[in-house]
């Protein structure tokens, strides 16, 4: 399978390289015209390069937006014929991938992607005399003025920003300074390598709850490598958790009719109606085309359907500055419901063969098991080696206790 939960992603090396080359070509003769961006990790140039050469040698047009927060390209793809971004997201800087946009900004369908991987053994190259076209393209402008034209300006709102070296470094800070907001920058230079570890969560990101407090600032907004990821803390210092974060969203919005996945917060369904997809924003976008006003998962990723269908972090981060200048953050996630969520992830060479061992449809969708306290959700990760455990109980104990059960099948799937 060459597509997973969130595009190709692989540790860098020549089986990426290739598919890049072959990938692009593809492209190059569905779509014609390509918008092109990779976030900041060294591989970037060298993968985005054959992914262009790829295009070109198809016959396609290449529109290069250089380094770029992936959600620059979900917005922009409307520009072209598809996007493209070059990115592993959150993984650490040995990984890279290739994400593929529809013009609305939502991944590529499932039919696109079984096409994309046919043609891949045959590409379909031009003749020399009808090689395709380069040209370099200003995708942060247009994007950039969409968000503040939908965002209210704030003014005397003091946020720390974290891009943690990624490509959200091009775009984040000039935007939340255009919309009023004192910014205390961190790692917003766009680097090779990243300060701290990609994925923004609450063990990753120790640091800046003291310097919140001690900058007085509203809060703190945090992206992963290519920007598609948004992750906050409130103006106490304090790791506002995705799925209170989602809830926060929810409730600020006033979405009535809210799409996220099978391991977020039962509490969400206490603000809206929800409907529920596997775990992945490619499942959330595709879904939003068909029904509801708001979406998201508790790793970060936000989706706005009236902007685009691509994870947003700068439009979150900017969404964020607007909540931060009207409420008092803290006390907004004080009141909202909550119960315990675990999670736990286990190393596993072979974790799509585990789950299907298990019983599951889909590897990256999982098992979820339930009772009246609580549930597990047990799945093969879709970016790493790795088997994903979440549970979630109505007290911290049935929320352990969840977990254990998934914890057991995997140990009874060893032991038979």
């Amino acid at each position: 399978m060459l597509f997973g939960s969130s595009g190709v992603r692989r540790l860098y090396g020549r089986e990426l390289c290739d598919t890049g080359l072959l990938l692009g070509a593809s492209l190059g003769r569905q779509a014609g015209r390509v918008l092109l961006g990779r976030d900041t990790r060294m591989t970037g140039p060298a993968l985005a390069n054959l992914v262009a050469a790829g295009i070109l040698g198809a016959g396609g047009e290449v529109r290069d937006a250089g380094v770029v927060p992936t959600p620059v390209i979900g917005y922009g793809a409307r520009f072209c014929d598809a996007g493209v971004m070059i990115t592993a997201s959150h993984n650490p800087e040995e990984y890279n991938g290739i994400k593929v946009f529809s013009p609305d900004g939502s991944s590529i369908s499932p039919e696109q992607q079984v096409q994309i991987e046919g043609e891949i053994a045959t590409p379909p190259w031009s003749a020399w005399d009808r090689q395709g076209d380069l040209r370099g393209f200003d995708a942060c402008t247009p994007y950039s003025d969409a968000v503040l034209k939908e965002r209210s300006p704030v003014s005397g709102i003091a946020l720390v920003l974290d891009c943690g070296n990624g490509a959200g470094s091009m775009v984040s800070p000039a935007l939340l300074s255009r919309q009023g907001v004192q910014l205390t920058c961190i790692a917003c230079n766009p680097a090779g390598r990243f300060v701290r570890p990609s994925e923004p969560t609450a063990e990753h990101l120790a640091y800046l709850g003291g310097l919140v407090r001690s900058r007085g600032a509203a809060g703190a907004v945090v992206h992963d490598g290519d920007a598609d990821r948004m992750m906050a803390f409130d103006g106490r210092g304090r790791f506002i958790s995705g799925d209170h974060l989602l809830m926060l969203f929810v409730r600020y919005l006033g979405a009535n009719e809210v799409v996220t996945t099978a391991d977020a917060s039962m509490a969400v369904e206490e603000l809206a109606t929800v409907r529920r997809t596997p775990v992945g924003d490619s499942y959330v976008s595709r879904e939003l085309t068909r029904w509801g006003e708001f979406g998201g998962e508790p790793s970060g990723a936000w989706i706005f359907p009236g902007h685009s269908l691509c994870p947003d972090g700068p439009y979150a981060a900017a969404l964020f500055a607007e909540m931060a200048a009207e409420w008092d953050i803290a006390a907004e996630v004080d009141s909202l419901p909550s119960y315990p969520v675990v999670r736990e992830s286990l190393a596993c060479e072979y974790a799509r063969e585990v789950l299907l061992a298990l019983g599951a449809e889909n590897p990256t969708d999982g098992i979820r098991l339930e009772d009246e306290q609580g549930w597990c959700l047990v799945r093969a990760s879709g970016t790493e080696p790795k088997i994903r455990l979440t549970a979630e109980g109505k007290d911290a104990a049935q929320a352990k206790a969840m977990l254990g059960k998934g914890r057991s099948l995997i140990r009874a799937w060893k032991s038979a």
